[in-house]
């Protein structure tokens, strides 16, 4: 059975409370201070939760205060919006100590994050069916510096039907043609090491699936990509959108893996399509039906990202 669309928070709106919490590493007060000084400047009033901004050698604190922060966001029907600090490393160590069947009965809102935050995002489609949004985050290095990503963003949370299709100039065809599924995915390691958890999917038929990840050799991404074949991932898949392989190594040697271990599954392969740890990174709705081009480099979603 193919994945439905998951429900879709509201858009934001000036004045707009947004809860900004440390689900993973630690971030730089001065990243974090500068990050919160652009989410005011679109208007919106950023809440630092209180573990969030906690230090640790490579944590944001204890798992129970990461988690605690993170319901508590949630659950306050005050927050339009859950931001994500930054990634770094430590979703996993505290997703079960969620409440999620408490967190089932709030309102859904607009989460934004990427990268060790892929997690999250499983969680919280499986547990909580509602989409959330792929995209750069506050205290990333990045994200002060890079106007045209945090545009995208901006326009995503704000604007969402001005950015309905994405089409990456760099984008270009693995497999040609086309498809369509409801878009799920991140950060290739972090799915991998997520088989056999809680958020384990069994099968992702019908699924545009979006990877991408930064700092792996070829051989480790053959070996994350192998894994998920093996536990059946891209049985009945519809599409691979492939995004950033930022520090992983040669651009062809990269993009062999992927030639190597996707070509013969028969659906379309988009390689390049500038999403993840890169410049200009776009923001990508997660869990929105969505039609593939790889021909042409497109990524169209039904609806905007947020209603």
């Amino acid at each position: 059975m193919s994945p439905a669309p998951l429900h879709r928070p509201r858009r934001l709106v000036a004045g707009d409370r947004v809860a900004v919490v440390s689900p993973a590493g630690p971030s730089p007060a001065a990243n974090i201070e500068a990050g919160l000084g652009v989410l005011e400047s679109w208007g919106l009033e950023p809440v630092l939760l209180p573990h969030a901004a906690a230090q640790g050698a490579y944590l944001a604190g204890s798992d129970a205060g990461r988690a605690a922060d993170f319901e508590a966001a949630w659950a306050d029907p005050s927050f339009a919006a859950v931001i994500a600090a930054r990634g770094g490393y430590g979703v996993q160590r505290m997703l079960d100590r969620i409440d999620w069947v408490r967190l089932r009965g709030a309102e859904p809102k607009a989460f934004v994050g990427f990268s060790d935050v892929t997690a999250l995002h499983e969680a919280i489609a499986l547990n909580l069916g509602t989409a959330t949004i792929h995209g750069p985050m506050p205290a990333w290095s990045k994200f002060t510096t890079d106007t045209e990503m945090r545009e995208h963003l901006r326009l995503t949370l704000f604007e969402p039907e001005r950015v309905q299709t994405l089409a990456p100039a760099g984008a270009k065809a693995i497999v040609g043609g086309t498809a369509t599924g409801v878009t799920l995915g991140g950060t290739l390691t972090l799915l991998a090491s997520g088989i056999g958890t809680a958020e384990h999917r069994e099968r992702l038929d019908g699924a545009l699936l979006l990877l991408e990840d930064i700092g792996e050799a070829p051989y480790r991404l053959d070996r994350a990509v192998t894994q998920l074949r093996r536990a059946g991932w891209f049985d009945g898949i519809a599409g691979v959108v492939l995004g950033s392989w930022t520090d992983c190594g040669p651009e062809a040697e990269v993009r062999g893996v992927f030639e190597d271990l996707l070509g013969d599954l028969g659906v379309p392969v988009a390689w390049d399509f500038g999403f993840g740890h890169c410049p200009r990174s776009l923001t990508v709705p997660l869990g929105l039906k969505a039609v593939l081009d790889a021909d042409a480099g497109t990524l169209q979603f039904g609806l905007p990202a947020l209603r």
